[in-house]
């Protein structure tokens, strides 16, 4: 009662009591002691944040039902287990939905400063007997929520009547394609499912943002006050398969208003000294053939990360169910496409989606291809750096390389090859890029899957999470920003049409505070031409790097993959591994090909002929890989710099030294940190040290998979870049055999090598 009645004193003086009335709660499964108001407000950070997405709740979904296209785990007699079938187009049972947030809540509730949760908490549009309703899609988004209730519900709340001071810690979530109805339709707002979502979120969305998400969808939460803000992006608006908008470019278009609504709080937050996180459903996947944002809603986002680098600390996203990240190239810029000027040059197509699933598996493997090729085309850093890199140096030890060039000891070239490398990128923190990360999915399109980030947090020992008057103090505390001011003058504009780095117009600056040399002009200077939005700021020439750059705090530092593997818990099945896989491997090919529709890796199998009877093992998800101190990927942080390698290595057909394994040799297995990747590359591959440099990708020309040269004196063996290998493998969780991958994603390389062979590059 004291505490109650402090904080509505409190509230009161304030000017911040709420007139809303009580929420009806949910009931509240929690084990933990009750908490007290002072506990919640007092609590510290860890420096660590949650991150789940695609949830796909099934209410239809039946144990033991058929996994075929038009069963939909639904109805008839098959494999699906008791927590889902694992590796198939099904969706969620609400046992692995209930399952998943109790694990939650035993092992990592109390280790986390916030959540981010990525949109689709509702089924898709799967059999035609059961065709999605409004109803079913709010019900099943408001089933998420009471689950967030129960896990981080506050047990104190009986008579609070501010919904959004219920959770213990801040949550923030964000639409996804199908959490509306028609999916993929979201119509400017207001419209019916912005009001519906006001409802629904109303504990999540700060109260003085409500009536801007009513117009959008989209709104921010401090989640450490006055320190770091978490935005929740409206990505259908962007989305290219949204036939109810038109990009981004019109000032009519709720995109052009989403992206002015971001841009001016960006720079809000850059006057007070914030940071931010991104999210959104649908993530900004462009490669050279295909994309799933509209060309001109990608260029203005990208020209938001760039000249808003020192405030983005990163960006995550959902929706494509597979573990991976992307790369947002600021070369790739265009005002005049930015402002619809100009159309998007060449034809990008969307990603191969269908109407069961957001992505099919045929349209992944296309994609993770496509996007490989893009990473070839990335510069090859010389040696010197890359050996800095790795032992956390990011400069490359520049002053060791150029004290032996004058001791005679190395190339005098290395220190001029070192700079031209840093200059193709952005200079030593690689600034001419930005990171998406897309985590994978719950439902068991593969394996679910959870994420853990963590963050640098030096500096914020007495910092505590969010608390809803602390929010609305924070929100309140300045007036907001129209933007105005913050533009780039009319000289400082690119020519409409060109691109500003590449015309060197606009002027560019390293780490190092020197300026980047102009490129050439053409010999009749055109006249700049204002375009028809405003272009914010780039950082203050003194600036140093920002958190997504150069390690400071609220840096990503890293983190770790969670997964549940459904074929132990489930238990359904006991045949050999090698037949089952055999079986499955056949039979999905031929069935992904002709309908989309993936019917699952148990599919043609029974569960427990004799009586049918579910024996689940203890549900459980297990560490999958973590990337810090992992040994593959190598990446020592989750800066910007460490991803352009990453995508670097990945993208070599002819990878080096570290990066270079062969198949069907007999030796030690390759040094790995994590259990799962151990027993991937022991039963494949063995590490192959050849320190030779290789000729840059673009180069080499790749062969037809079906016709592989054959040299008469030698014998042929396969190489495989074991970093390309092991991010297929991570990115379906673990459920595509070795022999699929080699087959669905090898490439025939032609070569020669030291003895003259033919190597087949994987």
């Amino acid at each position: 009662m004291i505490y109650a009645f402090f904080f509505l004193q409190l509230a009161l003086k304030l000017g911040f009591a709420s007139a809303v009335p009580p929420a009806p709660q949910a009931p509240l499964i929690i084990s933990e002691p009750e908490l007290k108001p002072a506990q919640a407000q007092s609590r510290k950070l860890t420096g660590k944040f949650l991150h789940i997405t695609d949830f796909h709740p099934d209410p239809y979904y039946q144990t033991y039902s058929s996994t075929d296209k038009g069963d939909a785990c639904h109805k008839g007699t098959g494999p699906a287990g008791l927590y889902g079938a694992e590796a198939s187009s099904c969706d969620s049972p609400i046992s692995l939905v209930n399952e998943t947030f109790k694990w939650i809540d035993r092992n990592i509730k109390d280790e986390i400063d916030f959540v981010v949760w990525t949109g689709d908490s509702a089924r898709h549009d799967n059999d035609e007997d059961i065709p999605r309703s409004q109803v079913q899609v709010v019900e099943q988004n408001e089933l998420l929520v009471s689950k967030f209730v129960e896990v981080f519900g506050k047990s104190d709340n009986i008579n609070d009547t501010d919904p959004t001071n219920d959770f213990i810690i801040p949550i923030v979530p964000t639409f996804g394609n199908n959490d509306i109805l028609p999916h993929n339709i979201f119509e400017a707002g207001p419209n019916r499912w912005t009001k519906k979502y006001t409802h629904i979120w109303r504990q999540f969305i700060p109260e003085e943002q409500r009536h801007g998400f009513e117009q959008g969808g989209w709104f921010y939460v401090e989640v450490i006050p006055r320190k770091l803000a978490v935005f929740s992006l409206n990505t259908i608006y962007f989305f290219d398969s949204n036939s109810a908008v038109d990009g981004c470019a019109a000032k009519s278009e709720p995109g052009y208003q989403h992206l002015e609504w971001l841009r001016i709080q960006l720079q809000f937050l850059r006057d007070r000294s914030m940071k931010a996180l991104i999210i959104g459903h649908v993530p900004p996947a462009r490669t050279e053939a295909k994309m799933s944002w509209d060309e001109t809603c990608w260029q203005k986002y990208t020209l938001w990360m760039r000249q808003y680098r020192d405030v983005v600390v990163g960006s995550m996203y959902g929706h494509m169910n597979i573990d991976h990240f992307m790369l947002q190239d600021f070369k790739d810029i265009d005002m005049a496409v930015v402002d619809g000027s100009k159309a998007p040059h060449g034809a990008r197509v969307a990603l191969m989606t269908t109407e069961e699933n957001d992505i099919s598996v045929l349209g992944a493997a296309d994609y993770l291809i496509d996007l490989r090729n893009d990473w070839a085309k990335l510069p090859t850093p010389p040696s010197s750096l890359r050996k800095g890199l790795v032992e956390g140096d990011i400069w490359g030890a520049t002053d060791e390389v150029e004290e032996s060039a004058r001791k005679g000891k190395k190339r005098k070239s290395e220190s001029g090859m070192q700079k031209k490398y840093l200059d193709k990128i952005g200079g030593p923190w690689g600034e001419s890029f930005s990171v998406s990360h897309v985590q994978a999915s719950v439902v068991p399109n593969y394996f679910p899957t959870i994420r853990i980030f963590e963050y640098n947090i030096t500096g914020l020992e007495d910092a505590t999470t969010a608390t809803a008057m602390s929010r609305k103090s924070c929100a309140q505390e300045e007036p907001m920003l129209d933007g105005a001011s913050q533009i780039l003058p009319e000289e400082d504009l690119a020519d409409e049409g060109d691109e500003a780095q590449e015309e060197g117009e606009e002027e560019d600056v390293s780490a190092s505070g020197k300026k980047a040399k102009k490129g050439k002009k053409s010999k009749k200077p055109r006249k700049s031409k204002r375009p028809r939005f405003a272009i914010p700021l780039p950082p203050p020439k003194t600036a140093p790097p920002g958190p997504a750059y150069s390690p400071q705090t609220f840096s990503l530092l890293g983190y770790t993959q969670y997964f549940a593997n459904l074929t132990e818990i489930n238990n359904d099945f006991q045949e050999a591994a090698a037949a089952a896989e055999s079986v499955h491997h056949k039979h999905n090919d031929s069935a992904i090909i002709e309908g989309g529709w993936n019917p699952g890796k148990h599919h043609g199998k029974k569960p427990h002929d004799r009586d049918h009877t579910p024996y689940p093992r203890r549900f459980e998800y297990e560490v999958e890989y973590d990337t810090l101190g992992d040994e593959i990927f190598e990446l020592r942080d989750l800066t910007v710099r460490n991803f352009i390698d990453l995508a670097q290595r990945i993208g070599e057909f002819k990878p080096k030294g570290r990066d270079h394994m062969y198949a069907g040799d007999a030796a030690d297995t390759a040094k790995t940190t994590n259990t799962e990747d151990k027993k991937m590359v022991s039963s494949t591959t063995n590490a192959h040290e050849d320190e030779a440099d290789v000729e840059e990708n673009k180069d080499i020309t790749e062969g037809a998979a079906k016709k592989k040269h054959k040299h008469k004196k030698s014998k042929k063996r396969k190489a495989i870049n074991k970093v390309w290998f092991t991010f297929i493998k991570r990115a379906f969780v673990g459920t595509i055999d070795e022999q699929e991958i080699h087959e669905q994603f090898g490439q025939v390389v032609r070569g020669e090598v030291e003895d003259g062979d033919v190597e087949v590059i994987l």
